[in-house]
């Protein structure tokens, strides 16, 4: 019995070993590359930097041993354009659970969805920071704050990549519009740049070790990011050390030439521009070298060896195509996701003396989900009507005999969607109807579908209650009925800051273009003139109250904490450590948050920023103690002069609490 235990942890420890380095690229995977490059004609090369577009991926070079490779969209889960998939919460979604935990199984889970179809490569998580309510593709990515944004993508990545799966990181960077992406120049700063829009990346590369980052289509600061030396070498190759695929969005290359020489490694969906035409012209007039050709081969072929793509058959069929585990996920993220905004005279958890409900608005009997790319569709969908008809309740279609109305409001896959920016206001007719039924005396529920704010203005007095759903998957209808009901308790926080009105979010008037092009320039220019001031960090600075801060999100129990202890660690670091107790009558998980501020900064810099948070799951009356380390870059801004970070030595404030507006623990410290 022992020997075979034995046995047993030795395959275990190999089986993680093998898993946790799938994705480095090796000295024995750089070296085979190189030797296939060496074999490989030059027409083979250049038709190796373009993607295959007939197949979605990389075609095979079969004399070399050399497979197709396939690729996929999926922030929302496989996009298989002919079929159904699991269809996940999307990204802002899983952000909004703040569970480190659960983004690493949506990321594992993503990825056996994956291998049961046979694709190589998931072109995602998305990471662009979410700066203003009316970008089109917000409901992709993490929220408004670095660190948040960072901790979700490196976990997500973690996950897939375990699994054999290549994630790519994207876009990168400054893609925090969908209006005139092609031909609008983000115009951001070198300080804000590193502290606000390139975290999330750096953190994938160095601690995740994502095997592929993606071009944006926009410009940074005048160059399309294709053809940016200073994104593309200076900061993946040289700073980061990126050593994987840097890959253009589709159609997202603009010259051949210019961006082989910046250090594009892989043209998609096809070689447009860094086609044998273009190449050859300029190997023959000296413009590009051969050598810069090869090397984007190596980068390609490393990476697809590192993750063991050409020895191993990629699709597995003892993974079912509607895997039951891939499911679970959806439906547990789902639960974490959905945000608890408002519960007047504690309407919900449904109890009792609600007998009949009436479910309408037109996200009531449909699964929802941002439209473009990345759109997917459900496999087995349970929308808000199914999931609140399975509660036992008698759900009727008349809402003057109803006890409780449940509003389904919001946008879908063809009002939020790649390619063009949203209305900040919910449609017309479905605000008309709110007051209708609140003219009526109806206890009215209003669940929001979006991939982010809204104006709440027009219709929150209306509501006796209000969640924010986002876009949850197809699980989305289960996960809030077992919450409306108090099956579920609500767990899931804000990633982003809710506002009032347009005007008072911090990137108001810097969204679209805020200087003139200049002369017979073809480009629109969006200068970030709030600079690192982004969602919370612009409220505190400007002194405006959101409707609902950062880090938000009521629950049905009630959380306490004390006993605040802050050491300085020997190399530098903070250990923060404080008690967290439930103190309300039902078990449930509270988000604990750490945000640190200098108080007398050399620079301009935010009173708060989030630098650590813990999810933790409580019984009532139970306690738990907290300990989180603050590594020293929680202390650190970004020297213009310096071209690098720097520790802000001084007095900081450390405060911890359930928001980025609570204040709940406060200690000053000196380093």
């Amino acid at each position: 019995m022992i020997k075979g235990r034995l046995v047993c942890l030795v395959l275990m420890l190999l089986m993680s070993a093998v898993s946790s380095v799938a994705q480095v690229i090796t000295v024995d995977a750089r070296r085979r590359a190189e030797e296939l490059v060496s074999k490989m004609t030059l027409d083979e090369k250049l038709s190796y930097i373009g993607g295959d577009d007939s197949d979605f991926g990389l075609r095979p070079i079969q004399r070399l041993g050399i497979p197709a490779i396939k690729m996929s969209d999926g922030p929302q889960g496989v996009n298989d354009k002919n079929d159904t998939t699991i269809l996940y919460p999307c990204g802002i979604g899983l952000a909004s659970t703040w569970n480190r935990n659960l983004a690493y199984r949506y990321g594992e889970s993503l990825a056996s969805d994956a291998k049961a179809r046979g694709i190589h490569i998931m072109l995602g998580p998305g990471v662009n920071i979410y700066r203003y309510p009316l970008c089109g593709r917000n409901f992709e990515y993490f929220g408004e704050d670095p660190y948040l944004t960072s901790e979700t993508a490196a976990e997500y990545i973690k996950g897939m990549q375990s699994k054999r799966v290549m994630a790519v990181i994207k876009h990168f960077c400054g893609n925090n519009s969908e209006w005139k992406r092609h031909n609008s120049s983000s115009d951001i700063d070198e300080r804000t740049l590193n502290e606000i829009y390139f975290p999330a990346f750096r953190k994938a590369i160095i601690d995740a070790q994502v095997g592929g980052v993606m071009s944006s289509y926009n410009l940074v600061n005048s160059l399309h990011t294709t053809e940016s030396p200073y994104l593309a070498q200076t900061m993946l190759r040289d700073t980061w050390g990126f050593e994987g695929i840097f890959m253009s969005d589709w159609a997202a290359t603009y010259s051949g030439v210019a961006a082989a020489n910046a250090g594009l490694d892989l043209e998609m969906p096809n070689a447009m521009f860094m086609n044998r035409e273009h190449m050859l012209t300029g190997l023959k007039n000296g413009t590009i070298t051969e050598k810069t050709i090869d090397k984007k081969c190596v980068h390609i072929l490393q990476t697809l060896i590192a993750f063991g793509f050409l020895d191993n058959e990629q699709k597995d069929a003892s993974i079912p195509m509607y895997n039951p585990a891939s499911h679970q996920t959806a439906l547990d993220v789902a639960r974490e996701s959905i945000v608890l905004l408002k519960n007047e005279g504690g309407l919900l958890p449904f109890g009792r003396k609600v007998r009949k409900v009436a479910v309408m608005g037109p996200n009531a009997d449909k699964i929802v989900a941002g439209g473009g790319s990345g759109h997917a569709k459900a496999s087995t969908p349970v929308t808000p009507l199914e999931g609140i008809s399975d509660l036992g309740k008698q759900v009727v279609d008349d809402p003057a005999v109803a006890d409780v109305v449940v509003y389904c409001a919001g946008f879908n896959e063809n009002l939020e969607k790649e390619g063009c920016d949203r209305k900040f206001a919910i449609p017309d007719d479905q605000v008309a109807e709110l007051h209708k039924l609140d003219s009526l005396g109806c206890r009215l529920v209003v669940v929001i579908n979006a991939g982010g704010g809204v104006d709440f203005t027009r219709f929150e007095k209306c509501a006796d209650a209000m969640l924010m759903a986002w876009y949850p998957g197809q699980a989305g209808g289960q996960a809030l009925a077992e919450i409306l009901a108090g099956k579920v308790n609500p767990s899931g926080r804000l990633p982003i800051s809710l506002e009032r009105c347009l005007e008072d979010n911090p990137a108001h008037g810097n969204y679209y273009t805020n200087e003139k092009k200049p002369l017979k320039s073809p480009y629109d220019r969006i200068r970030y003139t709030e600079g690192v001031f982004v969602g919370y960090r612009g409220y505190d600075r400007n002194g405006v109250v959101p409707m609902f801060p950062f880090g938000y999100g009521l629950s049905y129990t009630s959380f306490e904490y004390s006993s605040l202890n802050v050491e300085t660690l020997p190399d530098n670091s903070v250990k923060v450590r404080f008690n967290v107790r439930n103190t309300g009558k039902q078990t449930g998980k509270a988000v604990a948050q750490i945000y640190v501020g200098q108080c007398d900064p050399s620079v301009p810099r935010p009173i708060r920023e989030l630098k650590g948070y813990d999810k933790v799951e409580l019984r009532p009356g139970e306690m738990q103690s907290v300990e989180i380390v603050l590594g020293k870059d929680a202390f650190e801004y970004y020297d213009m002069d310096a071209h690098g970070f720097v520790d802000g030595k001084g007095n900081f404030v450390i405060t911890v609490g359930d928001n980025s507006a609570d204040s709940a623990l406060i200690k000053e410290i000196t380093r």
